[in-house]
Parts: structure tokens; C-alpha cells; sequence
């Protein structure tokens, strides 16, 4: 009875896991719904410690450059970082990453939501992903707003800080069907 009940669950298993494995698919293109948030995300009961623990870090990142601005948000790279913006050469380096984000929060706030991320076996190294905005005014004052999806790796430095070692985003495309289009 057992043989042929242990095929039985292991097939039950592989095709329960299928479908829960097809319901988690996300859609990397879509944007957060406006109830998505941090604290969602880090009481989903699916997330894993480690990934758990990467959204905190996002979560502080956030906070500290929401109130800090520019140099909150460059304080977070490590020495050696390096960022990847669209249509833009690399910045290499925390001091050259620090030169170029002197905003404050009065001319631009910078929010985002990770959407998802993996932890290495290890647990010293990882990234996130997810959307992006930038909230600011033009010379007129008028608002203006960009966004897109962005992807953070971090790293455990030797003093068991977590900085980021390489942030990349890339805009939005003008419209959904301007998504995948070579030029």
C-alpha cells in the first residue's frame, strides 16, 4: 500500500506545486498596485528570511533617503559601487555617486518598491527589484515624474554592513507597446 501511495503524493505534490508555482508568477512590466507597499511585502508569509530581510534593507534605504535625500541615498553605496542609469554612462565609486545625487528632499523625492529579490546560499550577497519613481518641478515649477524598474545588488562588507555594490534602472517605456521594441 505504501508504494503505491508515495507516486500517488508525489505527483499530488508536483501538481499542486505547478499551479501554486504558476499563481506567484509576477509580471515584471506591470507596475505596483496602489495598495502595494513595504509593509505587504514584508509580511508576505512566501518570502523567504533572507529575502525578507533584503526588503528591510530597501525598507531603511527608502526611509533615509526619503528624509535625506541625495546623500542619505549615496551613503548606502559601498566604496567600490557602481550605478547604471538609463542613457547614461556608469558612475564608479561612492564618491562620484555622492557628487552626482546632491538633491534634497525638497527638489526631488525618490521612492521605490521592490517586487521581488534572492538571497545567495551564502547569505553575504543579493539583489532586489522592482519600480521606481522621481517626483520633482522644472524650472516653471510644473511637476514632473519619471519612472521605471530598477535592480540593487548588496553585499555584507567585511565589518558585517550591508551596501549596495551595483544599482541599475532604466525608464519606463513610453507606452506599454514601446516595451520590448528594438530600435
Amino acid at each position: 500500500m505504501r508504494a503505491i501511495a508515495l507516486p500517488v503524493s508525489l505527483a499530488g505534490l508536483i501538481l499542486c506545486s505547478s499551479v501554486f508555482a504558476q499563481q506567484l508568477q509576477l509580471d515584471p512590466l506591470a507596475k505596483p498596485s496602489p495598495s502595494a507597499n513595504m509593509s505587504n511585502a514584508l509580511s508576505d508569509p512566501t518570502l523567504s528570511p533572507g529575502v525578507a530581510f533584503l526588503f528591510q534593507l530597501e525598507a531603511q534605504f527608502a526611509k533615509d533617503t526619503a528624509k535625506g535625500g541625495g546623500k542619505a541615498f549615496a551613503s548606502w553605496f559601498a566604496d567600490d559601487a557602481i550605478t547604471l542609469g538609463n542613457k547614461e554612462a556608469p558612475v564608479l565609486g561612492r564618491a562620484a555617486i555622492a557628487a552626482q545625487t546632491t538633491w534634497t528632499p525638497e527638489q526631488y523625492q525618490l521612492t521605490w518598491t521592490p517586487q521581488g529579490g534572492q538571497m545567495s546560499p551564502a547569505g553575504d550577497m543579493g539583489y532586489t527589484w522592482g519600480h521606481y519613481e522621481g517626483h520633482s518641478k522644472d524650472k516653471n515649477g510644473n511637476p514632473i515624474t519619471t519612472s521605471g524598474r530598477y535592480m540593487t545588488i548588496w553585499k555584507k562588507q567585511p565589518d558585517g554592513q550591508w551596501k549596495v555594490v551595483l544599482d541599475s534602472s532604466s525608464e519606463e517605456p513610453p507606452s506599454a507597446g514601446d516595451c520590448c521594441k528594438v530600435p
